[in-house]
């Protein structure tokens, strides 16, 4: 992927983990009925995700992966 894309998918991510984060503190509301979507489980998801697209952008923009030997 070329750098714009990786940080559109970036932006895309970290939006999904901050919406998925406040949906997944707020207060269940059992006569509303069960949730039914994990949103904690996204936000973690969400957050590796960010955290393997910043070490692409990092490879991309030239940074060393591993210290020399």
């Amino acid at each position: 992927m070329t750098l714009p894309v990786t940080l559109a998918a970036l932006v895309a991510v970290l939006a999904l983990a901050a919406f998925a984060g406040w949906r997944g503190a707020r207060p269940s509301q059992p006569h509303l009925g069960v949730r039914m979507v994990p949103w904690r489980f996204l936000m973690v998801l969400a957050g590796a995700v960010a955290l393997v697209l910043i070490v692409h952008v990092a490879a991309l923009l030239g940074l060393p992966q591993r210290p020399p030997l």
